[in-house]
């Protein structure tokens, strides 16, 4: 008896089992179905209408880079050409005395491309050349160096400059150069001359000591002073392929004038002109001022401003032509 009893509830447990399993099934494949309906309408579009909007408008980055880039270029070349009209007008300005002119730095910035009047000698044991700068001379290129020299001061002159100035000569052959660190090694050396001995400092006082005053009086050292119309001018801003200056080797790329000025030993505000001399003697013809062409003219001109702005935007109109090519032809397939 009990035996039966307990056979009629394990079936009736099992019958229960497998409704619940049988129940548990159709449920999962309900939320399965579901799933695929609501999932079924977001993958369709993308297969129907190809590739999405972001895709697309990346195609349309390199156009509107280039545009922006020919844009760029317009804004360049109006300032290049105000920079331009800025640097003649103030070169048809009257020459400033020198002595006039403050060394400050911000006096500097405002007066340059001024044009002022010095007067004074050229120290030049302490030129300083930089370079190599070409120079193309009847289709001939030609290396050779600007000479930076002091000019100083000259007493009793009251047209002189009363502090030392850096002026900027022009350009000179290479052997201007050579010439120069030669005498400079030269002066280094000390001197194989033995000073005279005592006895023939006495044995010629007698010969020459009545002639001693008429000699001084004939040969006083007269020093002509050299008047230089130059330009206000500051340091160079060198690129970065232009190698840093060494005093130490005098090797000088690039114009530094607190550099320059400590190698001559001038204070670091010591004021920088460029000569532009423009009557050059043909039989002395170096150094070699620049001319207010050479002077005026930058690196990149506004005519190469505007072409460059004409290949920007070619540019930019190539790519974004073939940009519309490539999206018709996708929506030709479909």
């Amino acid at each position: 008896m009990a035996a039966s009893i307990t056979k009629a509830l394990t079936r009736n447990l099992l019958r229960r089992s497998g409704d619940t399993t049988r129940e548990l099934q159709l449920r999962f494949c309900s939320a399965a179905t579901s799933a695929a309906a609501i999932t079924a309408p977001e993958t369709q579009p993308s297969e129907k209408n190809g590739p999405s909007r972001l895709s697309k408008l990346m195609l349309f980055v390199p156009g509107v880079i280039t545009f922006g880039l020919g844009t760029w270029q317009i804004i360049r070349r109006q300032e290049k050409i105000e920079m331009l009209e800025y640097r003649q007008n103030r070169l048809q300005m009257d020459p400033l005395n020198c002595n006039e002119v403050s060394p400050s730095s911000e006096n500097v910035d405002a007066l340059e491309f001024r044009r002022v009047l010095c007067s004074g000698v050229f120290d030049e044991k302490k030129s300083i050349f930089i370079g190599p700068r070409s120079r193309s001379i009847s289709g001939v290129t030609e290396n050779g160096y600007y000479v930076i020299t002091p000019l100083m001061p000259l007493a009793n002159d009251p047209k002189s400059v009363q502090s030392p100035i850096l002026v900027n000569r022009g350009w000179v052959p290479r052997n201007w150069r050579d010439k120069s660190l030669e005498v400079a090694g030269a002066d280094d050396q000390p001197s194989s001359i033995a000073p005279p001995s005592q006895e023939s400092t006495k044995s010629s006082w007698w010969m020459f000591g009545s002639k001693k005053k008429k000699v001084e009086e004939d040969q006083v050292p007269t020093v002509k002073p050299t008047e230089v119309i130059g330009v206000v001018r500051g340091s160079e801003k060198p690129s970065i392929f232009v190698p840093a200056n060494d005093p130490n080797s005098f090797q000088w790329f690039y114009v530094d004038v607190s550099a320059i000025a400590r190698a001559c030993g001038l204070p670091e505000n010591t004021l920088y002109i460029e000569d532009i001399n423009d009557n050059v003697d043909p039989s002395n013809p170096y150094p070699l001022p620049k001319d207010t062409n050479t002077l005026v003219r930058s690196s990149v001109m506004p005519q190469q401003h505007l072409n460059y702005t004409l290949t920007w935007y070619s540019l930019s109109a190539a790519v974004t032509f073939m940009a519309f090519k490539r999206l018709q032809s996708k929506k030709s397939r479909r």
